[in-house]
């Protein structure tokens, strides 16, 4: 048994961590996938004094997807705490929600009538434009990702290639203070050929706004070649639910839908999208 007599203790142990990280190597690239526990008090303080803004109260700090090409050492990661780095800690980006008797007290900054900006230290509904940590090798050609316009090849993806690899990590969740939900999480599959990762915020506020924000990492193992592709959407609670109820959904399982990124995200109008592409294959 692990007697933990401390808040600060260091856990998990790099035993631990080890045992808790699966690998898949496909071509020239190495997948690994990291799922722990969630973060415990003293962790979860030293990071909230790193970033500067309170932790959402399911923290998974130890969590971790990487995709690295082996030949070069180029990495792409994703963690929680850089995820978190990336949400407002200005205030800049005020969280526009709509009227309600709840923040009728709010700071009106907006000349629409039914529009009230929220003003709070940070974002407190934990949005991030997150879209995972370039690491570089530490010598020589940087391999950096540049605009492009190759988009994923989505109809190779919808082939029932057979899956090698596949995993969910969670990296935070959040139930603003029960107001709704706010996550992000990892899935990366691995095919013969290619694979997908799909690291997505879905944040939800009850009776004001639903938004998800997608970045797609796509490899093609013949050509070493990956592209990044940034997604962001979003619309006001009421027209998803309208949207919803459209599709013939009943009330109650619109209720449902509500909860399911993956219901609501092809109804949200796109407020951003950024392609990028990198070829690895010089070094391989």
């Amino acid at each position: 048994m692990n007697h933990i007599t401390s808040l600060d203790e260091p856990y998990p142990s790099p035993e631990a961590m080890a045992q808790a990280t699966t690998t898949h190597t496909q071509g020239n690239f190495r997948i690994a996938s990291r799922k722990l526990p969630i973060s415990k008090a003293g962790p979860i303080d030293a990071m909230g004094e790193r970033i500067g803004i309170p932790i959402p109260e399911m923290i998974f700090g130890d969590n971790l997807v990487s995709v690295t090409h082996v030949p070069t050492g180029w990495t792409v990661s994703f963690a929680a705490e850089p995820a978190l780095d990336r949400v407002d800690k200005t205030g800049s980006n005020m969280l526009q929600v709509a009227h309600a008797s709840s923040w009728s007290s709010s700071r009106e900054q907006s000349s629409a009538a039914n529009i009230r900006e929220v003003v709070k230290p940070y974002d407190w509904s934990y949005s991030t434009d997150y879209r995972g940590t370039i690491e570089p090798p530490e010598a020589g050609v940087k391999y950096p990702l540049g605009p492009s316009q190759t988009p994923i090849p989505l109809e190779l993806l919808k082939r029932r290639d057979p899956i090698l690899f596949f995993d969910e990590v969670m990296l935070y969740e959040s139930e603003l203070d029960d107001n709704g939900i706010s996550m992000v999480s990892v899935k990366v599959r691995v095919m013969e050929k290619r694979m997908l990762l799909l690291c997505r915020l879905f944040m939800r506020i009850d009776g004001v706004v639903v938004r998800v924000r997608d970045t797609r990492l796509y490899v093609d193992f013949a050509t070493d070649f990956v592209i990044r592709e940034y997604t962001a959407k979003e619309d006001g609670f009421d027209n998803v639910k309208r949207a919803l109820l459209m599709s013939g959904l009943v009330p109650d399982a619109i209720t449902v839908a509500m909860k399911d990124s993956n219901q609501v995200a092809n109804l949200l109008p796109t407020v951003e999208h950024e392609l990028e592409s990198v070829s690895l294959a010089s070094a391989s």
